[in-house]
């Protein structure tokens, strides 16, 4: 007599999430049920409940498996920029760089379902999910104070709340650049090699954004009463 073979419990974990990851973002969060994840993933429902407890747990889940390494990988790549710099102040394109290169190496993991995160967490944005938005900051929090303080000593004459609003604009460019990746398809004279040439886009954005945060500081001027 043959025993059935049981899976692992963390090969049912991770199945479940590369169902949820893929599934959400071609139908969002709202748009996808429970049931056609299960389908998908070739699980039952207790199981789900047994690894999550819920679907809010398992969005959670899904974005600190992603968010999580990539954001250890930001911390690192600026650490790695500021010992190199040896007491210089590494400048914005610099800080950008070290900020984006996880970003990309992400979206280059189509195998490995990068790719489909990268697609996902732009959709997030988008989506009137707010606990979502809410995860994700929280997320990015510890992240986004330190590249804060890095860009404020490289740019040290930009007003902060300037600066609040240049990194939100770098960020929003950021999201809709490796979410959007068919989009380039769409502009006429666009090279199909280019599309997937990690280095090329990595040059192409980082200057792009640092032109951005570089830009001169337009003075207000309230007129008179």
């Amino acid at each position: 007599m043959s025993l059935r073979a049981v899976k692992p419990p963390h090969e049912t974990r991770t199945r479940i999430l590369d169902a949820a990851e893929e599934l959400f973002m071609q139908h969002g969060f709202e748009g996808t049920s429970m049931r056609t994840l299960t389908s998908r993933a070739g699980v039952n429902l207790a199981a789900v409940n047994y690894h999550f407890g819920s679907k809010d747990a398992l969005i959670e889940a899904l974005f600190r498996r992603r968010l999580d390494p990539m954001n250890a990988a930001r911390i690192a790549e600026l650490d790695r920029l500021e010992a190199d710099a040896r007491g210089r102040v590494p400048d914005a394109e610099s800080v950008i760089r070290a900020f984006i290169v996880p970003s990309l190496r992400l979206m280059d993991d189509a195998k490995g379902g990068g790719r489909n995160f990268i697609r996902l967490l732009g959709r997030s944005y988008t989506e009137p999910n707010k606990p979502t938005r809410q995860l994700i900051g929280q997320l990015y929090a510890k992240v986004v104070e330190r590249y804060k303080r890095a860009l404020q000593r490289a740019l040290p004459d930009m007003p902060v709340e300037e600066l609040v609003w240049r990194m939100h604009f770098m960020f929003g460019t950021l999201s809709y650049t490796l979410a959007a990746t068919d989009t380039v398809q769409l502009i006429a004279g666009a090279k199909p090699e280019d599309r997937h040439d990690e280095r090329l886009l990595e040059e192409r954005l980082a200057a792009f954004l640092a032109a951005g945060l570089n830009a001169p500081v337009k003075q207000t001027v309230k007129k008179a009463a």
